[in-house]
């Protein structure tokens, strides 16, 4: 199949006259744009056609329902807004993650460690869109309005674990697949409950996007395990965020490579 073949496939399934179609042979994409809403999306094609070799007409079906997902979400978004800020949730990034969008608006974000930053989301249900200061302005919605509502909403979330024991060292991981789970870093009495149940030192790792791992580290092979552990996951997500874990002491998150340092620096000291 040819990339123009590809588009007056997707033409036919998607007829709908709100839609208005723009095929850049040279980029070889399609724009596809929203007549009411004034947003649109541009999807690349040499991906779709590799697809289509192998998974012929559900290829197709992915691409539709993607379409059909993102366009419903901007829909919710323009009629439903900020009026409730029970749809506000906190989102964990690398601190490499773009900090504007592609339109050149700044995101909301908030400093968390010099490996993580947070950003914040306006959930519509199957996706989320990341708040940037032109959506604030336009709703007239406050960044600290923002914050407070997200750091509200992740202590809503469920936080069971599931426990796994690797030479005699403990971790419990948090896998609900919500878009959140790295997020629950930033539930402060979720910490500290489980702080309480940690016998060694406790570490908090967030690999990727749907995964949060907390670690009851109680011999030096245990930082072993929890370094190959925390790589495996960051090399496998969808949205991977940082390798490195972190200690949780006293309600603060510190590098565990820093922590390495001070450690030999006392021990040198004593010396």
């Amino acid at each position: 199949m040819k990339s123009k073949e590809l588009v007056k496939k997707l033409q036919e399934r998607l007829s709908d006259t709100h839609f208005e179609w723009q095929f850049d042979e040279k980029h070889n994409k399609v724009r596809l744009d929203h007549k009411e809403l004034g947003k649109g999306m541009d999807i690349s094609l040499p991906g779709i056609l590799s697809k289509y070799e192998t998974k012929k007409e559900l290829a197709i079906d992915e691409v539709i329902y993607t379409i059909q997902e993102t366009f419903s979400a901007m829909e919710k978004e323009h009629a439903e807004g900020f009026k409730n800020l029970d749809n506000i949730f906190p989102i964990i990034r690398s601190t490499s993650f773009p900090k504007k969008s592609k339109d050149g608006h700044a995101f909301v974000t908030t400093d968390h460690t010099a490996e993580t930053r947070i950003y914040y989301a306006l959930d519509l249900g199957n996706t989320y869109r990341l708040i940037d200061v032109d959506m604030l302005d336009k709703l007239n919605v406050s960044a600290e309005q923002i914050t407070e509502a997200a750091r509200f909403q992740i202590r809503k979330l469920n936080t069971k674990v599931k426990k796994d024991v690797v030479a005699e060292n403990v971790f419990y991981f948090l896998n609900e697949n919500d878009g959140y789970d790295a997020s629950r870093i930033l539930n402060d009495a979720f910490l500290k409950e489980m702080r309480g149940k940690i016998e060694g030192d406790m570490t908090v790792s967030v690999p990727h996007q749907d995964v949060l791992i907390i670690g009851d580290i109680r011999n030096e092979a245990g930082y072993d395990v929890l370094a190959q552990m925390t790589m495996h996951f960051f090399t496998v997500g969808t949205v991977p965020i940082t390798s490195l874990s972190f200690i949780y002491e006293d309600g603060d998150l510190e590098p565990i490579f820093i922590l390495a340092k001070n450690r030999v620096k006392k021990e040198q000291e004593k010396k």
